[in-house]
C-alpha cells in the first residue's frame, strides 16, 4: 500500500482541479472589480454637469421670469386641438404690456425627443393662435413664456385638451 508521501511525490498540487476551484472565486472577484473601476473611470454617468454654474445662472434667470409673470397676475387657459391648433387666452393686471407672441412649451416627461414649441401670434381677438405637430397622448409640461415672463410648468397626463396656467389654475 502507498503511502501519502509517495502519492504526494507522483502527483502534484497543480495537477488536482481543488486548489484551482478554491482559488477560482478570489480571482473572479477581483477581475469583476478591475472590470468595475475601468467602467466607473471610462464612462460619464451624466448627473454632475459640468458647467453646473453656468446651468445654475440659468435657471436663477428661470426663477426670476416666474416670479415677473406672478408679480403680473398672469393667467392663461391654453386649448390644443388635437389637429395641433393651438389657442391661448391670456389675461394679467391691467397695464400689462401685451406681447406680440408667446411661446407654448410642451415637454415630455419622459423622453426629451418628443419636445414640442409652438410660437403664438396675437389675433384680432386678443388671443393667440398657433400650430404644432400633433401630440401623442402622455405626461407634458406644459408652459407659457415670452422673453420677459414665464408662467409656471402644469404637468397634464394623457391626451392635453384645454390645460389652466398661473392664476387660472387658482379657483375663486
Amino acid at each position: 500500500m502507498p503511502n501519502a508521501t509517495a502519492i504526494a511525490a507522483a502527483h502534484p498540487w497543480y495537477r488536482d482541479r481543488w486548489p484551482w476551484l478554491l482559488m477560482a472565486g478570489p480571482i473572479i472577484v477581483v477581475l469583476a472589480g478591475f472590470a468595475t473601476a475601468w467602467l466607473a473611470w471610462s464612462t460619464d454617468d451624466g448627473v454632475v454637469a459640468d458647467d453646473y454654474y453656468k446651468r445654475g445662472l440659468v435657471i436663477n434667470r428661470e426663477l426670476e421670469r416666474t416670479g415677473r409673470g406672478e408679480m403680473l397676475r398672469l393667467s392663461a387657459v391654453l386649448a390644443l386641438a388635437p389637429d395641433g391648433a393651438v389657442r391661448l387666452e391670456l389675461s394679467g393686471a391691467d397695464g400689462m404690456e401685451v406681447p406680440g407672441a408667446v411661446r407654448a412649451r410642451f415637454a415630455n416627461a419622459t423622453r426629451a425627443g418628443f419636445d414640442r414649441t409652438a410660437t403664438l401670434s396675437r389675433m384680432a381677438d386678443g388671443t393667440y393662435s398657433g400650430r404644432i405637430v400633433p401630440l401623442p397622448p402622455g405626461r407634458w409640461l406644459v408652459a407659457v413664456e415670452t422673453d420677459a415672463w414665464r408662467l409656471p410648468a402644469v404637468e397634464v397626463g394623457g391626451a392635453v385638451g384645454e390645460v389652466r396656467l398661473g392664476a387660472a389654475r387658482r379657483p375663486d
